[in-house]
């Protein structure tokens, strides 16, 4: 081991911790170790920093427990936030054996099968979809703008419920139109192929159901707001008996927040911009966590207790050396090392929770709209062919007296998902079960 990281004798607060990993395995002495190495570093205290590293790294692995490989990615973005933030921590760069996994880029096959591993997204997927089919009944053409964290992977089970659901007034089913955003940069998982040849293949499935589908991208920016996709939707000709069905599926946690800029939110900016368009349905999925904060210790703190989540789960669907195990806990790494090494527009992992996304909801002048039972049904019959620890919960908004889904993982709220319509356009809302 390098010299510099022998423990020092006159800290005997440490060296307890250094003789077994027995001593220090649970997972609020990792949480702890964790916090009191982030405040060495904000305080540029090198010394301290090095030996609660030095115990770390006997503690953490990436090969471990479920807490250690947690610990073991957090670790390792300390060291990254840590070796850019001053010369006193240059001695980290070769610090630690610890190295950042390489993302891997999927095949449409590959996500497509990912996917469907975990109710993580799955759960989002049917949710909304249950919702978007019964908000399109009567229209002759549906045009959805797909913001998804995974790619277009939720389509085609909406291509294949809009082929085989009996649609009341019409036949045939309508005609299907997907804008898709292809942004500066996307957060993981990352897609192996274009976007032109993933819409070649959408519109060549959507054929074989006969389903007929036009496919466009538009070039925008999360950073911005998306601000070229809401002006190109503004400029769309109209379209009669047309609905416009907005999914957003984990990926509006990408513009960013109030702590990034001073002048007006770009979230509640695009909100009210999207209301002007007078969408038929909004579907609002995102991760029920707030990595927010501008105090890094409480950021790090709120990372520590929901990112525990992916890893506990990982060990019940993952074989542990496999390698989509390896492409799984990568994924989680970058998001890990986004919240805690970078800063300013470098920092895109700004997730808020669920009571906060649903005021700037209703500020932006939209009303939420109930899942119907058969939607929940659905839900629960996946959630079935998962692991025991999942469960869905109904969570009552007592602002407009509507009920949310909730997917947890052992009691903790893992993601939500909820749909919103415009205050103008409730009353044409006739979805909803009795």
């Amino acid at each position: 081991m390098n010299k510099t990281m022998i423990l020092n004798p006159t800290r005997p607060v440490w060296s307890g911790f250094s003789s077994s990993k027995s001593l220090c395995g649970d997972a609020n002495c990792m949480e702890q170790l964790l916090l009191h190495c982030a405040n060495a570093i904000e305080s540029n205290d090198a010394t301290l920093a090095q030996q609660i590293i030095w115990v770390l790294n006997n503690l953490a692995s990436p090969d471990g427990n479920s807490t250690q490989r947690l610990a073991s990615s957090l670790l390792r973005a300390l060291i990254s936030r840590a070796s850019t933030k001053s010369p006193a921590f240059a001695f980290l760069s070769a610090a630690s054996p610890l190295s950042q996994k390489t993302l891997h880029r999927f095949s449409v096959i590959e996500l497509a099968a990912f996917v469907d591993l975990t109710p993580w997204h799955r759960f989002g997927f049917i949710a909304a979809n249950a919702a978007i089919l019964d908000a399109v009944q009567g229209y002759s053409s549906v045009h959805v703008v797909d913001l998804s964290l995974t790619h277009c992977m939720q389509i085609p089970t909406l291509i294949d419920s809009i082929a085989t659901k009996p649609f009341k007034e019409l036949r045939p089913p309508p005609l299907l139109k997907l804008t898709v955003v292809v942004a500066e940069s996307h957060p993981p998982p990352l897609l192996g192929i274009s976007y032109e040849e993933l819409g070649s293949k959408l519109v060549n499935f959507a054929a074989t159901r006969n389903i007929a589908m036009e496919f466009r991208i538009i070039s925008s920016s999360y950073s911005d707001g998306l601000s070229s996709l809401i002006e190109q939707l503004r400029l769309d000709p109209f379209v009669f008996n047309e609905a416009l069905v907005v999914n957003c599926h984990m990926m509006l946690h990408y513009i960013p927040d109030e702590t990034l800029t001073s002048s007006s939110p770009p979230r509640s900016v695009f909100l009210k911009e999207l209301k002007d368009l007078n969408p038929t349905i909004v579907t609002l999925i995102e991760e029920d966590a707030d990595f927010t904060s501008r105090n890094f210790i409480s950021r790090l703190r709120s990372l520590f207790n929901y990112m525990w989540i992916p890893y506990d789960t990982a060990d019940t669907f993952l074989t542990r050396g496999s390698e989509q195990r390896r492409w799984y806990e990568a994924d989680i790494g970058w998001k890990i090392d986004n919240v805690v090494a970078k800063e300013g527009a470098e920092r895109v992992e700004r997730l808020e929770p669920k009571s906060r996304w649903f005021e700037r909801m209703r500020k932006a002048q939209f009303t939420g709209v109930g899942f119907s039972e058969t939607a929940a049904r659905e839900v629960k019959t996946m959630l079935e062919e998962h692991a025991a620890g999942w469960g869905m919960k109904r969570d009552v908004d007592d602002d407009d007296d509507v009920d949310r889904f909730v997917l947890t993982w052992k009691g903790h709220s893992v993601v939500f998902a909820s749909v919103w319509v415009p205050i103008n356009g409730v009353d044409d809302v006739t979805y909803i079960e009795a």
